[in-house]
């Protein structure tokens, strides 16, 4: 009797350290993960857990169901915080995070970080560092950086007799192209500037690379409705009005691109690997960089930051070390290879075993690269109204694009919504 009880002791345990079954299971931590754009993402998220756990065999991954947008993801997530139902890590917009480092949902990655070696070293630059600190403190860790850029169908482009080698660098270079692909006929769209983007993200762009900014450097006062913002929003009024932009959702912009309808299309860089998929070789695309007419012109920062919203010590603990695991060299290379971003690391892109090649082999993810000097952060509204001033930018940004407002009455009365909105 003892020796068969001895026996199958054996077998339990053989069992558990081989198969890992019940025994190692009890010993592993699971960590709720959750992030936003799962049509971008899901793919990337998918090998990052397989990765991740064959790397940390006591820590499991379990991901919620994906947030359908950067502004989806912050108000559910300020939902879960009422209800007790957050994440250990969530992926937030860069823009967003603020909200949850002045409600003190965000943890403070400090301690964290001063236990790393060489943190530096580990590829964490300063500048990347700063896109997630706040008060001189860091809470989030960008995991995906972008900043818009133009694709071009250079089939269309072609037939209007353009040059896709010398893609125009000024707004009236592309006006003029977009028409010439308008005259083409056959349903093709010549030009379509992809505004909703988030609500502000590509109204910033316009605003930034005219040498503008959103607010006064004391955040007390509206700056988006001067010169700078003047010029914008007279400029996305010119791409309705001289170009004869449509009134599209995002996503059907991207179907009209990708069924080869659309010649010039303003996005983000994230989508270059939804576009080599969705274009599936119909026709040639390229991309080129985006237009910066002004004066100490920038291009805001788009992507995602990691935040950690785990209170338990274990589950920080583990939290930390799949936000490590995923903005790091390894998870950086997962990312860029499956996306379109840029890596929020520094040792990927000079590293023949990870980005090196990979870049030599893929030109249209170095344009984004290419503007990197232009990169400043995408602006995040100080007070607790922050989403609700982001959909008021993009109900007026609407106005112009349906042509139910003239530019300038759209401008002043975006000025003023937000003006009501913000702190007093």
């Amino acid at each position: 009797m003892r020796r068969q009880f001895i026996k199958g002791s054996a077998a339990v345990l053989a069992t558990a350290l081989v198969g890992g079954g019940p025994a190692l299971a009890q010993t592993r931590t699971t960590i709720n993960v959750q992030y936003p754009l799962g049509f971008i993402f899901d793919k990337v998220f998918a090998t990052l857990k397989t990765e991740f756990e064959k790397a940390n065999p006591d820590l499991a991954v379990n991901y919620l169901p994906a947030y359908k947008e950067y502004e989806d993801a912050a108000q559910t997530a300020l939902r879960q915080a009422i209800t007790k139902q957050l994440p250990d890590v969530a992926l937030q917009a860069i823009n967003l995070q603020r909200l949850f480092v002045d409600r003190k949902i965000a943890v403070d990655l400090t301690p964290f970080i001063a236990k790393e070696k060489d943190w530096q070293g580990q590829g964490f630059s300063p500048s990347m560092m700063a896109l997630g600190t706040y008060g001189g403190k860091p809470y989030g860790l960008a995991f995906a950086v972008s900043t818009p850029i133009v694709y071009m169908n250079e089939d269309l482009v072609k037939k209007a007799g353009g040059d896709p080698a010398n893609f125009p660098t000024t707004w009236d270079g592309i006006f003029s192209l977009a028409n010439k692909i308008n005259a083409l006929g056959n349903d093709n769209v010549g030009l379509f500037y992809s505004w909703a983007i988030t609500g502000n993200w590509m109204w910033q762009a316009l605003v930034f690379s005219h040498g503008g900014r959103m607010m006064s450097e004391d955040e007390k006062t509206i700056a988006f409705d001067k010169e700078p913002g003047k010029k914008s929003i007279e400029l996305l009024g010119r791409m309705v009005r001289d170009v004869g932009m449509p009134n599209l959702s995002p996503d059907s912009s991207r179907a009209a691109f990708f069924g080869g309808k659309l010649g010039i299309w303003t996005e983000s860089t994230s989508l270059l690997r939804v576009a080599d998929e969705g274009v599936a070789g119909k026709f040639k695309w390229r991309t080129a960089r985006f237009p910066v007419p002004g004066p100490n012109a920038k291009l805001p920062t788009g992507g995602a930051s990691a935040l950690m919203f785990a209170t338990e010590p274990a589950k920080q603990a583990a939290a930390w070390r799949f936000m490590k695991f995923i903005t790091g060299p390894e998870g950086a290379t997962i990312m860029v290879k499956g996306t379109g971003y840029m890596p929020p690391n520094s040792v990927p892109a000079t590293n023949p075993a990870m980005l090196k090649d990979f870049y030599a082999e893929k030109p249209n993810h170095l344009t984004s690269l290419s503007q990197q000097p232009l990169m400043t952060a995408w602006y995040a509204f100080p007070g607790d109204n922050n989403l609700k001033i982001i959909q008021a930018i993009k109900d007026r940004l609407q106005t112009v694009v349906d042509k139910s407002a003239a530019p300038d009455a759209a401008l002043a009365a975006m000025a003023a919504d937000v003006g009501k909105l913000l702190p007093k």
